[in-house]
C-alpha cells in the first residue's frame, strides 16, 4: 500500500489550501457547538448497576414487596440523635415533627411512623393518629414511658428504628429513625434514587425547612432526593474547582513550551475546539454527562497539548534549519501525520477496550473518549498546521509580535543535555539496565496483584470534612454545604456497625405448590459462616416467619397450619393457597405482602449477616443459599448489588487491559510493517508501555487506591496515553536513523522529540493533576493516577526506550535495509 500519496495529498491541502481548511473547521465547530445545549447530566451509583441480574432482582423486590418503593411513593427519614432519644422530651420532639409534616399539604404525606409512635401506642392502644399519640406521651409520666419502651422492645419494628446502643433496662438509646411516606404523581418516583434528578428533592428540602422551623434541631431530614442533589452538586463543584486550576497551569506551561503569544493562542484555540467538538457530539448523540466523563476533557487536553507542542516544535526545527514556511510545514506534517495517526490508533484502541465492560457508564466513557481523540487528531493534525501556515504568512506581511521561535531541546541547550540521559545508558550498559528494569517491573506487577476493588456510594460523595483551604475559597469556587456523607456515616455507625447488614434471596415460582414453604425453611439449615445463626439456623425473616408469628397469636390460624403441617415443624406443607388467603384477609396482610406477592408467584427471604463479614464473603454465601432452591432464586440486596458491580469493575479492568495491550501490539506491528517494513519495531514500541502499566498498578496498591468505577479504567488508559510518548520517539528515531548512525540518530531524537515530550508532560501532568482538587474522591484519585501514568510514560520513553532500540538494532542488524518514511527535506531559503 502506497500510503505516502495520501500523506502528500494532506500536505498539499494544509499548505496550499490553508485558508479553506481553517474555515471548514470553524464551520464544523459551529455545528458541534449547537449540540452543547443538549448535554444532560447523570450522576450517582444507580447508573452503574443497570442490567446486572442482582440489581434487576433488587428492583423487583422493591417493587413487589415494599410499598415504600412503589412507583407512586417516596420515603424520607427523620434521624434523631441525643443523650436519650427515648426520653419524654425527645419522643415529643419527634411526634411534633411528624405532625407538622403531615399538616403540610405540599409534602403529600400519606403516613408517618417512628419509635415514638410505637411507644405512644403502648401507652394508649386507641391512639392511632400522630396527634393522639403526642397527647398520650404528654399525659404519661417518665416511669410510664420507660415501661412502655420496655414493652415496645419486644416489637422487631421498634428495635429496627433505634440505634444499636439501645438499652432496654434503662429505656435509652442515642439515635432513632422516623419514617415519612409521600404520595407522588404517577411515574415521578421512578426517577428517585441515587443519582440524577430526583422528584423527591424539592419535597425533602421543604420537609427539612419545616422540621427546622419547629425548632426540632436534633432531627435531620434525609432521603434519596437529598442524596441525588448532593451527587449533582459534587459533580458541579468538582468542575468549578478543577477547570480554572487546569487552565491556569496549562497557560503557564504552554507559555514556556511555545514562548510565543500567537502560537500559544493557536494551541489554546485548538484545545477549545476539541472540547466543543466532543461535548457537542455528546449532545447530538444524546449521551448524558456523568462522573465518568469528567475525565474526558483532561484526557483530550493531555493528547491535544502533546500534539500541539510536537507540531509547533517540529515546524520550528525545520525553520531553524533554513526551510521556508511551506517547506517546513510539509516536512512537519509529512512526519507527524503518520506519528499522530499511530498515536490516535493506539489511544483509540485503549479507550475502546472499555466497551468490553458490561457497565453502561464505562462503555460511554470509552466511546466518547475515543471519538474525542479522533477529533483531536483532526484538529491538531490538520487545522493547527493550516492555521500556523496562515499565521506565519501574515507575519511576513504585517508586524505581528514574534517572540522565541527556537525549538525545545535544540542542540547545545542545557535541556538537550539533560534529556539525553537515556542515550548515555544505551551507549554504556543497555543490557544490564534493561535487566534491572525487568526485575523492577516484574516486582511491581506481582505487588499489584493485591489491588483492592471497591464500589459504593461513598465513591461519589465528598469527604465528611473538606480541607480548610477548600472551605475558605471565595465564590463561585466555594463548594456547596455537604451533609450527606456525615449523615450516612452516622447511620452506618449507629444502626449497622454492630448489627451487620442483610442479604435477600428473591425466589420465583408457584408458592402454592406443596412443599414450597419447606424449601424456604430448609434453605436456612446449616447456614454459611457469614450468616447470623439462631438456634443453629440462619436468622431470617420470610413468609414462613410471618406465618409462625400469626400462628402464635391466632388459635384458629394455628389450627389451620397444624392440619397442613405434614412433619410437624411449624411450616405448612399442603393447601398453601388457603394459608395465604387467611393471612391476606387478616391484620397480617401488610406484613405478609412484604414477603410474598398477591399472586403467590414469588417470595423473598431476608437473611442477617455478621457485622464483620466482608461484602464479597456475604455475597458469595448469599449465592450459595440461593442455589439451594429448586425454584429460580437470585441473591440480591444492596450488599450483593454493590459487590456485583465491584466484581464487574475488576473484570472490566483486566479484560480491557488485555484487549488494549493485545490490540495495541497488533496495531503497532501492522503499522510498522506498513510504513517501515519492520513489524518487530511495533513490539519495541510496546516495551515502555508495559513497564508503565506495571509501575502504575504497583503505585495504586502502594497508595491504597482501589479499582473503582472511575479508576478501573486507568490500566487500559495508561496504554493509550503511554503509547503516545513511545510512538513519537520510535517514529522519529526511524526517520533520523535513515540518514544517521545509531547513536547520533538516538541523540537527535531525544533532543528534538524529547524536548517536546517534556513540555507536553509538564503541561498535562499539572493540567490533569488538578483533578486531585476535586471534591469527588474517585475523580481526585483518577487525576493523581493519570498524572503519574504520564510521568512514567515520559520517563520510560526517554530512559528505557533508547536501550531497547540499541539492543533491538544490534539483534536484528537490519537498519541498512530499513525503508524510511521520507528523506529529510531541508531547503535553504534561497533554494528552489
Amino acid at each position: 500500500m502506497n500510503y505516502q500519496r495520501y500523506i502528500d495529498w494532506a500536505d498539499d491541502r494544509i499548505v496550499n489550501d490553508s485558508r479553506k481548511v481553517v474555515l471548514a473547521f470553524l464551520v464544523v465547530t459551529l455545528v458541534f457547538g449547537a449540540g452543547l445545549g443538549n448535554v444532560s447530566t447523570n450522576a450517582g451509583t444507580q447508573q452503574f448497576t443497570t442490567g446486572l441480574p442482582a440489581e434487576e432482582a433488587f428492583e423487583r423486590v422493591n417493587t413487589e414487596f415494599s410499598p415504600a418503593f412503589s412507583p407512586d411513593t417516596g420515603n424520607t427519614q427523620l434521624i434523631q440523635e441525643g443523650t436519650n432519644v427515648l426520653s419524654k422530651d425527645s419522643l415529643l420532639r419527634m411526634l411534633r415533627a411528624q405532625e407538622r409534616l403531615e399538616e403540610h399539604r405540599d409534602l403529600r404525606v400519606s403516613s408517618t411512623s417512628s419509635a415514638a409512635s410505637i411507644v405512644a401506642s403502648e401507652l394508649d392502644p386507641e391512639a392511632t393518629t400522630t396527634e393522639s399519640q403526642r397527647l398520650a406521651i404528654e399525659d404519661a409520666t417518665d416511669s410510664e414511658i420507660d415501661a412502655a419502651v420496655r414493652r415496645a422492645a419486644e416489637d422487631p419494628q421498634f428495635t429496627g428504628l433505634v440505634s444499636e446502643d439501645f438499652n432496654r433496662k434503662s429505656a435509652s438509646a442515642s439515635a432513632t429513625i422516623g419514617l415519612v411516606t409521600h404520595e407522588l404523581p404517577a411515574g415521578l418516583s421512578s426517577g428517585s434514587g441515587q443519582g440524577g434528578s430526583s422528584p423527591l428533592t424539592n419535597i425533602q428540602r421543604q420537609a427539612e425547612f419545616t422540621v427546622e422551623s419547629t425548632g426540632q434541631g436534633s432531627i435531620t431530614v434525609f432521603g434519596s432526593g437529598i442524596l441525588a442533589e448532593e451527587f449533582s452538586s459534587v459533580l458541579f463543584d468538582s468542575l468549578i474547582l478543577t477547570v480554572p486550576a487546569a487552565l491556569l497551569f496549562i497557560l503557564v506551561f504552554l507559555s514556556v513550551a511555545y514562548r510565543d503569544l500567537a502560537d500559544m493562542a493557536l494551541g489554546l484555540a485548538a484545545l477549545f475546539m476539541a472540547i466543543i467538538w466532543t461535548f457537542g457530539f455528546m449532545g447530538l448523540a444524546d449521551i448524558p454527562f456523568s462522573q465518568m466523563l469528567i475525565a474526558v476533557p483532561p484526557l483530550l487536553l493531555a493528547v491535544g497539548i502533546d500534539f500541539g507542542i510536537h507540531a509547533v516544535n517540529r515546524y520550528r526545527e525545520e525553520r531553524e534549519d533554513g526551510a521556508d514556511i511551506e517547506g517546513s510545514m510539509r516536512a512537519t506534517t509529512d512526519q507527524l501525520l503518520v506519528a499522530f495517526g499511530i498515536v490516535t490508533g493506539t489511544t483509540v484502541i485503549g479507550f475502546l477496550s472499555n466497551l468490553s465492560s458490561s457497565l453502561p457508564p464505562i462503555q460511554d466513557f470509552g466511546y466518547v473518549a475515543a471519538v474525542g481523540i479522533v477529533f483531536t487528531f483532526l484538529i491538531f493534525g490538520v487545522f493547527l498546521p493550516a492555521a500556523k501556515v496562515e499565521l506565519d504568512r501574515l507575519r511576513e506581511r504585517y508586524p505581528i509580535p514574534t517572540f522565541s521561535q527556537r525549538p525545545l531541546g535544540s542542540e547545545g541547550s542545557k535541556l538537550g543535555g539533560v534529556l539525553r540521559g537515556g542515550v548515555v545508558i544505551a551507549q554504556r550498559a543497555p543490557v544490564a539496565f534493561l535487566l534491572l528494569v525487568l526485575v523492577v517491573s516484574a516486582g511491581a506487577g506481582v505487588y499489584a496483584t493485591g489491588i483492592s476493588t471497591s464500589f459504593s456510594q461513598d465513591d461519589f460523595l465528598p469527604p465528611e470534612d473538606n480541607p480548610d483551604w477548600i472551605e475558605s475559597l471565595p465564590e463561585p469556587f466555594a463548594p456547596s454545604e455537604y451533609t450527606v456523607t456525615e449523615t450516612t456515616n452516622f447511620l452506618d455507625e449507629k444502626f449497622t456497625a454492630a448489627q451487620g447488614s442483610q442479604v435477600t434471596v428473591y425466589v420465583e415460582g408457584s408458592m402454592r405448590s406443596d412443599g414450597a414453604l419447606e424449601q424456604v425453611y430448609r434453605a436456612g439449615d446449616d447456614p454459611p459462616e457469614t450468616f447470623v445463626r439462631e438456634d443453629g439456623r440462619a436468622d431470617a425473616t420470610s413468609i414462613v416467619t410471618v406465618i409462625q408469628d400469626r400462628a402464635d397469636r391466632d388459635a384458629e390460624f394455628r389450627a389451620l397450619v397444624a392440619r397442613n403441617d405434614a412433619n410437624d415443624n411449624g411450616v405448612p406443607d399442603d393447601n398453601l393457597g388457603e394459608i395465604y388467603d387467611y393471612l391476606l384477609s387478616s391484620s397480617s396482610r401488610g406484613q405478609a405482602l412484604n414477603y410474598i406477592t398477591e399472586d403467590y408467584r414469588s417470595t423473598r427471604i431476608v437473611y442477617s449477616v455478621e457485622g464483620d463479614a466482608s461484602d464479597s464473603e456475604a455475597s458469595a454465601d448469599a449465592r450459595e443459599v440461593a442455589d439451594r432452591f429448586r425454584y429460580e432464586a437470585t441473591a440480591t440486596g444492596s450488599t450483593v448489588v454493590f459487590q456485583a458491580v465491584s466484581d464487574v469493575i475488576f473484570e472490566s479492568a483486566i479484560v480491557s487491559l488485555a484487549i488494549a495491550l493485545t490490540g495495541t501490539a497488533l496495531f503497532l506491528v501492522f503499522i510498522y510493517w506498513l510504513i517501515e517494513g519492520r513489524p518487530s519495531l511495533g513490539l519495541v514500541n510496546v516495551v515502555p508501555v508495559v513497564v508503565t502499566v506495571t509501575l502504575l498498578a504497583g503505585t495504586m496498591r502502594y497508595l491504597d487506591i482501589p479499582l473503582n468505577a472511575i479508576t478501573g479504567t486507568m490500566l487500559a488508559l495508561t496504554i493509550g496515553l503511554g503509547v503516545d510518548y513511545s510512538v513519537h520517539v520510535v517514529h522519529r528515531f526511524a526517520d533520523e536513523h535513515a540518514e544517521a548512525e545509531l547513536i547520533p540518530a538516538l541523540d537527535r531524537t531525544v533532543r528534538g522529540t524529547g524536548g517536546a515530550l517534556l513540555g507536553s508532560m509538564l503541561t498535562t501532568v499539572f493540567g490533569i493533576g488538578v483533578l486531585a482538587l476535586a471534591v469527588f474522591p474517585a475523580i481526585g484519585q483518577f487525576g493523581i493516577l493519570t498524572a503519574l501514568s504520564i510521568v512514567y510514560a515520559f520517563l520510560t520513553s526517554l530512559l528505557v526506550l533508547p536501550p531497547v532500540l540499541v539492543v533491538w538494532s544490534r539483534a536484528t542488524n537490519v537498519w541498512s535495509g530499513l525503508r524510511p518514511i521520507r528523506r529529510r527535506r531541508t531547503l535553504a531559503p534561497d533554494d528552489d
